[in-house]
């Protein structure tokens, strides 16, 4: 299958700055694919050279198995068949919805492109605001105004940089809910920039986390969330428990206990990260004492509560405690200082070796 969008060996750099090295990404037909990383990790830049805002210096895009940009030069955007959002939406001002929208028809037949606006609104939702402006509209009808702009033309590849950010977080959900189905129905190919792991996980099919301008670590959300390749992968998806341990026989020795772990040389420092959701409390009865861990704080998120943890009880001798957060499903809101029992799922507990930053 030709890859709907590619990249190959793009580096990018901004004065001295390097912001791409070497980057290699694909997206296929259909799919959504997130580019997931912190500022200045390159994501925006990657996706800017794909779209053609960005003058290639080194490596190749290709959009359908067609180069659209090397180093002999590049297509302008609006050649490329590509479809843009970006965070502030973009729309005219001074241009009514329908007008917004038939903007990104400027090629399309005359007796054709009214009809194909109006169809793309009502797939959007903003049948009826057709005259309306854009600053008499949401935040979120701006953003469906936008999608329609953008797919009207009908294009091979959708790009998204950080397009949910302007709105609250309630609306946030529910549009790009909306979006997400949207986007499937029309087999578009979409890129999406995101800093929200939650939204990574939500919109993508595949997703990639950036460093420094390189890939880190590609695939699908279960893949990334239940298999990370390091400590940043790891804390890009949840806050992270970190407890120091240390290699003997096979396994890395730690204060919560001994863990399994392969690849490491016998004594070598590790560092063991453990998400919150994998400590499992429960009543101090029946319970080893070296499981015991005490209260300090319980605070309901929601659909989860988040409870901060003292370990070991008692105090020991030399004073030194870690301090954890559990997170648990629903209600439990122990009150501080109640001593409870803590379990470790090991399927959320990774072994990674030390590091002085995992930035």
């Amino acid at each position: 299958m030709v890859s709907a969008l590619e990249l190959r060996g793009v580096t990018h750099y901004y004065g001295a700055l390097k912001a791409l090295s070497e980057l290699d990404l694909s997206v296929e037909p259909g799919q959504v694919v997130c580019l997931l990383g912190p500022s200045g990790c390159g994501k925006s830049t990657a996706l800017r050279i794909a779209a053609g805002l960005e003058v290639l210096q080194d490596g190749v895009v290709s959009i359908a198995g067609d180069v659209v940009a090397d180093r002999s030069g590049q297509a302008p955007p609006e050649d490329r068949g590509v479809g843009l959002v970006f965070q502030d939406y973009a729309l005219f001002p001074h241009l009514s919805v329908l007008d917004n929208v038939l903007f990104g028809l400027g090629n399309w037949p005359r007796n054709e492109r009214r009809e194909r606006a109006t169809r793309m609104l009502e797939r959007v939702d903003m049948t009826g605001y057709e005259n309306t402006f854009p600053h008499e509209l949401s935040g979120g009808q701006q953003q469906r105004v936008a999608l329609a702009r953008a797919l009207a033309p009908g294009p091979g590849v959708m790009l998204l940089d950080e397009p949910y950010s302007g709105l609250d977080a309630r609306l946030r959900d529910q549009v790009r809910d909306e979006v997400l189905h949207l986007l499937k129905t029309t087999s578009c190919a979409t890129l999406m920039v995101t800093h929200d792991s939650e939204e990574a996980m939500f919109m993508a099919d595949r997703i990639v986390v950036m460093r420094h301008g390189q890939v880190v670590q590609a695939g699908s959300p279960a893949e990334l969330y239940c298999s990370p390749r390091d400590a940043f992968v790891a804390g890009f998806f949840s806050e992270l428990n970190h407890v120091d341990g240390t290699m003997r026989d096979g396994m890395a020795v730690t204060e919560l206990g001994e863990i399994a772990a392969e690849g490491f040389a016998e004594g070598e420092a590790v560092d063991v990260v453990i998400r919150p959701e994998a400590l499992k409390l429960g009543p101090t009865k029946g319970a080893s004492a070296s499981q015991f861990a005490t209260v300090v704080e319980a605070r309901l998120l929601g659909r989860t509560s988040l409870v901060h943890l003292s370990y070991p009880w008692p105090v020991p001798d030399d004073g030194h405690r870690l301090h954890l957060h559990a997170r648990v499903p629903g209600v439990m809101l122990p009150e501080p200082g109640q001593v409870v029992s803590v379990d470790l799922d090991l399927s959320q507990t990774f072994v990674f070796p030390k590091q002085t930053s995992v930035d």
